[in-house]
């Protein structure tokens, strides 16, 4: 295997695993709300604690993957979830659970800018956009397990045994990429911590890198919450869907996410020979996901699998953003950029899982057989403040003042 491939397989898979972690509460929250009594509040809150974790982590870990590389810091960080894992499998109330979850997306937080900063030094950057949305595909995978998989897998064995298969898993991976991934041939270990950190004010200082953050954190902000958790509710309870139905239907959001990060990828430089910059190419694709999501909040007569692939497909056209910002900041200062963009849109999935499951507590929930529901205005309520919020952000980064981004930003380098 070429160095190239291993490299981008290592880190691939470290990010599926991340992947598989972030949406497992999706098929979880029944068994979890049956065995411990949570509420949807306490599921929001629950679930989007990974988030918290992975967004609370991501400048220290923007600044260790600068310092360190990204081999080593991805590695050890990979025990810690694998440490999570076994906390919320051996939990039996809630705080545990919450600790749990936590130490996981604390743990899984360098996944991605991990891979986007191996990446990075290891090829040219015309080739970013495709092997970065190849990444985002092999994460999409996980989606894909979370789905159906998941749905099967828990008729043979209960949550708390997955999470201690997942816990080994992760361990494997961590070993795997210690041993097998190698450092960069360039790296700043000279440089001071205290350096690193003023790179990145650097970066949350740049009107260029609010003006790429303020969509690709608003619409991949509401995907995730939506896919982690919500998506699922929202197809029993507004679409009428059954439990086999909407485990299926979760997987192919997966799989069109897929589709949609390698083929946006893919074609991202081809269209720029037209005059369409990557930005503005990024740009219409998370445009046409808010369309998307008017169509599903429309009930528009088109049958659903269409309907939620195209949510899939689109939901994905913000992974452009790191590749753009790829061009206008230096190469080493990615680890920064990329984990401080993370942060953004891992804090936006956490008020977005958490506002939702807010505003759906506000409502009666109704018990059933097959677990609980909540009435479809509820629903509705939430996508619909969700939806207004991503048209506020798509306004911002339309708008022609917010567009000079043609310079690249030159930053001193740290050290």
């Amino acid at each position: 295997m070429s160095k190239g491939l291993r490299i981008f397989a290592l880190f691939a898979c470290g990010y599926f695993i991340s992947y598989v972690y972030r949406g497992i509460n999706i098929e979880f929250a029944p068994f979890m709300a049956h065995d411990i009594g949570l509420s949807a509040a306490d599921l929001g809150l629950l679930t989007s604690l990974y988030f918290l974790g992975f967004a609370g982590a991501q400048l220290p870990a923007g600044v260790l993957l600068d310092h360190f590389g990204a081999r080593r810091v991805c590695a050890l960080l990979l025990l810690v979830a694998g440490a999570g894992a076994a906390v919320f499998g051996m939990a039996h109330g809630l705080a545990t659970l919450m600790a749990g979850r936590l130490l996981i997306g604390v743990g899984v937080s360098v996944c991605l800018g991990g891979a986007f900063k191996a990446l990075a030094q290891w090829f040219p950057v015309n080739r970013l956009p495709l092997l970065n949305g190849l990444v985002m595909a092999v994460g999409g995978f996980g989606g894909v397990v979370v789905g159906s998989p998941l749905n099967w897998l828990l008729r043979m064995t209960d949550w708390r045994m997955i999470c201690f298969g997942l816990t080994a898993v992760t361990v494997a991976t961590s070993a795997a990429i210690w041993f097998g991934a190698p450092d960069a041939a360039i790296t700043h270990r000279q440089a001071g911590l205290v350096e690193q950190l003023r790179g990145v004010g650097h970066v949350l200082r740049s009107r260029v890198f609010w003006k790429i953050a303020s969509l690709s954190g608003m619409t991949q902000g509401v995907f995730y919450a939506m896919q982690s958790l919500w998506m699922a509710p929202y197809m029993r309870d507004v679409v009428g869907l059954s439990a086999h139905a909407t485990a299926s239907l979760v997987s192919v959001v997966a799989l069109a996410m897929m589709v949609g990060c390698v083929g946006f990828g893919a074609v991202a430089r081809r269209i720029e020979r037209y005059g369409v910059s990557l930005s503005a190419f990024s740009g219409v694709g998370m445009l046409l996901f808010i369309c998307v999501q008017g169509a599903i909040m429309a009930r528009v007569p088109v049958p659903a699998a269409w309907l939620w692939a195209a949510y899939g497909i689109f939901g994905g056209s913000g992974i452009l953003s790191y590749a753009v910002l790829a061009e206008h900041f230096p190469a080493h200062l990615m680890g920064r950029v990329n984990t401080t963009l993370t942060l953004v849109i891992f804090v936006l999935i956490f008020l977005c899982q958490t506002g939702v499951g807010g505003v759906l507590s506000f409502y009666p929930v109704q018990a059933a057989a097959d677990g609980t529901h909540y009435p479809v205005e509820a629903h509705m309520s939430a996508w619909a403040v969700l939806g207004a919020l991503q048209i506020v952000a798509a306004v911002w980064y339309f708008w022609p003042a917010a567009r000079r981004v043609a310079k690249p930003v030159r930053m001193p380098e740290a050290g």
